[in-house]
C-alpha cells in the first residue's frame, strides 16, 4: 500500500468518524482553515482513530474536528492530556475503593492487625531469628514499613560485620571495580560473578541471603547506591528551569552531548526488549550508540503492550516502508523463551490483518539474542534444572540458565554486535563523524549563559 493510499485511507476514516460526506469534503474543510493543515489532519487519523480512543460522548470527535479547524493542530495535544489525565483519576479512584475495602478487612496499621490476631510472643518469637525480614525486593516491604523502634533498620544505617561478611563485601566491591564501566549491576548479576570467580554458593538461599547483605551495605554506606539497581519505582517528570538563562545553560549541556539519530539513515527500526528491568541501565549505554531504544519486557503479558509493538511496526512499514527488527535477551527457561513466543506470534497475528499485502515475517524480524543453548556451552555458564510451571511442558530435560550469568562486558559485546549485524555501517560511521562537527555548530550557534552579577 503507497502513502498516497494510506493517506487517503486516513482521510476516509476521519469523514466517518465525524459524519462528513466524504473525504473530499473534509480536505475541502481543511485547506480552506487558517489555522489547521493536512498534517494535522494525519495526526488526528492516527492519534484518535488508531483504536487507543473512543467517543464518551456521541459526536465527540466531530466536535474536536470543528475545534482543530478554529485553533489548529494544537489541540490534539491538549484533548490526549486531557484524556490521559482523566484516565490517571479513574485509575486512582479505583485504587482508593480497593484500599478502603483493604482497611475494611485489616485496619488502617496491617501489621498491628496481624500481631492483635497472632499475638505478642509470635513477633518476639520472628524478631529472635535477626535479619529474617531484610529482604527489601519481597511484597512483605508494605507490611513492615511501619514498625516503630524495631525490624529492619530505616534509611542510612550502621552495620557491624562479621568477619566472614567482610570477606564477601570486600569481593563485591572487586566485583564493582572490575565492571565499573556497566555499573550499575544487579544483584543476580553480582551473585553470578561471586559464584564463578569466589566459589559463592549457588544456592537460592545463598542468593537470598547475599540481597540482604546487598541491602545492608547500602544503608550502612559501604556501597553507592548508584553501584546496584534493583527493579523498583519509576517515575515520569517534567524538565523545569528557574529562570532563562537557567533554560539556556540546559540547552548548552544538551548541544555538549548532541546525538544524531543513527537509525534514520537505515532501512530498519531497532529495539531490544530485556526480560530483567533492572539490566536496563546498562544496555542502553550500549543501545544508544546506535540510537537504538531499550524497552522491558516485564509488562508483556499485557494485551496492550503488544498491541502498540504490533502497530508501531505496521506504521512503520506502511507509512515509511521500514522493517523493524526486535532483538530480545532473557533468561534461558521455559518463562523466558514464553515470554519470546509470546511477544512474537502475538505481533505477527496482528501484522496478517494490518499488514495483509506482506507476510508478517516480512515486516517484522524476532531474533532472540541471549541466552541460548549456543553461549551457555560458549562461556561454560552455569545451570540448574527448570522450574516446574505451566510453560515447562515442552521443555523437556534440559537445563536452564539466567541471562545475568552472562558477564555484563561479554553481554555487551554481544549486544553491540547483533545491532550492528542489522544496518549499514558504513552509513553509521557517516553519522557519527558528522555529528562531531553538528555538535560544535550547534553549540556555537546557541546563546551564552550569562554568569549572575554577584
Amino acid at each position: 500500500m503507497t502513502d498516497q493510499a494510506n493517506y487517503m485511507t486516513a482521510v476516509d476514516n476521519v469523514a466517518e468518524a465525524i459524519g462528513a460526506f466524504n473525504g473530499k469534503e473534509v480536505l475541502d474543510r481543511i485547506r480552506r482553515s487558517e489555522h489547521a493543515t493536512e498534517a494535522d489532519l494525519m495526526e488526528f487519523a492516527e492519534v484518535f482513530l488508531g483504536g487507543k480512543y473512543r467517543e464518551q460522548k456521541e459526536g465527540a470527535f466531530a466536535r474536536l474536528f470543528e475545534r482543530m479547524l478554529r485553533e489548529g493542530g494544537g489541540v490534539i495535544a491538549q484533548e490526549v492530556e486531557a484524556a490521559e489525565k482523566a484516565a490517571e483519576e479513574r485509575r486512582k479512584e479505583r485504587r482508593d475503593k480497593a484500599r478502603e475495602a483493604t482497611d475494611k478487612v485489616f485496619g488502617e496499621d496491617p501489621f498491628e492487625t496481624f500481631k492483635q490476631l497472632l499475638g505478642e510472643d509470635f513477633f518476639d518469637f520472628v524478631g529472635a531469628f535477626g535479619d529474617i525480614d531484610e529482604d527489601e525486593s519481597t511484597p512483605s516491604r508494605k507490611l513492615y514499613s511501619t514498625q516503630k523502634g524495631k525490624g529492619r533498620p530505616k534509611g542510612y544505617a550502621k552495620w557491624n560485620l562479621q568477619k566472614k561478611t567482610k570477606v564477601l563485601m570486600a569481593q563485591v566491591q572487586a566485583i564493582l571495580d572490575e565492571y565499573e564501566a556497566e555499573l550499575p549491576l544487579t544483584a543476580r548479576q553480582i551473585f553470578y560473578r561471586l559464584v564463578g570467580k569466589y566459589g559463592y554458593p549457588k544456592t537460592e538461599d545463598a542468593y537470598e541471603s547475599l540481597t540482604n547483605h546487598l541491602v545492608r551495605a547500602r544503608r550502612s554506606r559501604r556501597i553507592s547506591f548508584e553501584s546496584i539497581r534493583d527493579d523498583g519505582a519509576s517515575v515520569m517528570e517534567g524538565k523545569f528551569y528557574t529562570g532563562e538563562e537557567d533554560f539556556y545553560r540546559y540547552l548548552h549541556d544538551e548541544a555538549k552531548s548532541y546525538e544524531r539519530d543513527k537509525l534514520a539513515g537505515q532501512k530498519r527500526d531497532i529495539r531490544v526488549y530485556v526480560e530483567s528491568a533492572g539490566m536496563m541501565p546498562q544496555l542502553v549505554r550500549v543501545a544508544r550508540r546506535y540510537s537504538v531504544p531499550v524497552y522491558s519486557c516485564s509488562g508483556f503479558d499485557s494485551l496492550t503492550a503488544k498491541y502498540d509493538l504490533a502497530d508501531d511496526v505496521a506504521k512503520a512499514f506502511n507509512w515509511h516502508g521500514r522493517q523493524t527488527v526486535i532483538l530480545h535477551l532473557g533468561d534461558m527457561d521455559p518463562s523466558g523463551e514464553t515470554i519470546f513466543d509470546a511477544i512474537s506470534e502475538d505481533v505477527y497475528s496482528f501484522l496478517e490483518v494490518d499488514v495483509p499485502h506482506k507476510r508478517p515475517e516480512d515486516v517484522a524480524i524476532f531474533e532472540r539474542v541471549a541466552l541460548t543453548q549456543e553461549l551457555v556451552e560458549e562461556y561454560d555458564l552455569p545451570t540448574d534444572p527448570a522450574k516446574e510451571s505451566s510453560h515447562s511442558a515442552g521443555w523437556g530435560g534440559r537445563r536452564a540458565c539466567q541471562l545475568e550469568a552472562l558477564a555484563p562486558d561479554v553481554l555487551a559485546g554481544i549486544l553491540a554486535g547483533a545491532i550492528e549485524s542489522y544496518m549499514d555501517l558504513a552509513t553509521l560511521k557517516a553519522d557519527r563523524e558528522a555529528e562531531v562537527d553538528e555538535r560544535r555548530k550547534i553549540a556555537k550557534a546557541l546563546p551564552a549563559p550569562q554568569t549572575p552579577e554577584e
